[in-house]
Formats: structure tokens, sequence, C-alpha cells
């Protein structure tokens, strides 16, 4: 990670996802660049885009599509914001015609955790006990520790996806770990999951449009590439 160089006061329009991690990741950049640049300001504009919008659409087949950046891509090409916030691991590949990345941070976490009612582990779940995860990978690292598992497919931001534990729809659910730390919700009964995860898990990435040099500059101390 590199300093960075004073820059002028500035008042930064950026935009993100409605849902209340998105939010909370939001003003976490806007923390950590204030570490360097006390004298940015930001003005987040949240906005609902189509994955938001679509609660039935299997997360499986998605990964690295636009289906929760379309509609921030637009309002950034359009010029209605400066830069915009997203978990790095959603972006896109190819980024659309006109953006590039700004930065990459170090983030938080990366692992996945299995959330559990409280009493409850690994080994009291019942015989064919039921576990929500929108992830094929997710699905196989939890098989691979109890193989009389069942898994159901889930939609919707963290808290919904809780409600379905709490309220006994689901026996366990698994939460990127970075999520429940930056809700705030690391007393939950959880324990983490053995192997890989997704690339960029627990990272922020930052758009901007192509060839700003002002932004580029400004984010640079927080880029972790």
């Amino acid at each position: 990670m590199l300093s960075c160089s004073k820059t002028k006061s500035l008042l930064l329009q950026s935009g993100a996802r409605q849902s209340p991690l998105s939010r909370k990741q939001a003003d976490e950049l806007a923390y950590e660049l204030a570490q360097f640049h006390p004298e940015v300001e930001f003005k987040h504009h949240f906005i609902e885009t189509i994955g938001d919008r679509d609660q039935k659409t299997s997360l499986r087949s998605l990964e690295k599509t636009d289906f929760f950046t379309k509609e921030l891509d637009e309002l950034l090409l359009n010029g209605e914001v400066r830069v915009t916030i997203h978990s790095a691991k959603d972006l896109p590949e190819p980024l659309p015609k006109g953006l590039e990345i700004a930065a990459i941070t170090k983030g938080v976490d990366p692992s996945d955790s299995l959330v559990l009612r409280k009493g409850e582990n690994l080994r009291s779940l019942r015989l064919g006990a039921v576990i929500a995860t929108s992830s094929i990978r997710r699905e196989e690292a939890v098989r691979e520790l109890r193989a009389d598992l069942n898994f159901s497919d889930v939609r919707g931001n963290i808290g919904q996806r809780l409600d379905l534990l709490e309220n006994g729809t689901v026996d366990g659910v698994v939460i990127a770990e970075a999520a429940l730390i930056r809700l705030g919700l690391t007393h939950l009964n959880r324990f983490t999951l053995p192997g890989e995860t997704v690339p960029l898990q627990g990272q922020l990435a930052v758009l901007m449009r192509e060839n700003d040099e002002e932004i580029r500059e400004l984010f640079r101390c927080l880029d972790v590439r």
C-alpha cells in the first residue's frame, strides 16, 4: 500500500447498493480514506439494482455477471457519481467499457461461516438438516463435514437469510464472515468452514471512469493490488 499525497477539499459523489451491508461497506470505505484524506467528504447515493429486486433468480450461475452492478455502472458512466463501491467479488468480468478499478481494499476476514441456532453445533444437527446457501462451493464445503445434510438455495439480504434460521425454515445458513463483522453480528453461534473461499471475498472495490487520474491518485493509498 502506497502513501497518499495531500489533495484539495472534495465532495465525492459515490454510488452503492441500498442493502444494509452495502451501506456499511460505503461507510467503511469513507472511514478508511479519511485516515489519509480527511479533506474528502462522501455523499453516498444508495440505489436498488436488479439483483436486489429479483429475489427468485438463483445466484449459482451468476458469478462474474453484472447482476448486482448494472445500475451502478450506468450511474457512473452517466456522470451522476464519481465512484461506485462494491463487494470486490461481485464485479463483472470484463468490466463495462469506460470503467476501471480505482482500488481494491485490504478488506476483512475472507472466510465463510456456518451460522446455527444458539446451542447447536454441527454434530447436534438432526439427520438431514437443511442448510441454506446460494453457492455450490459453500454447499460442497459443508457436505464434506456432514454428507447427510440437505441444502436449500437462498436469496435476500443477510437479515432475511438469518430470519429463515430463526423461524425454523432452515437449520443453518452459510454467510461470509466479512458480512457478519461489518453488520455487528459476530455474537451469533457459528463456526468457520474449512477450505478456500472465492477470490476477493471480504474486500471492497472502487470503480471509476477510465482515465480519471484525480480519483486514481486519491485512492492509491487504499489499493492493495
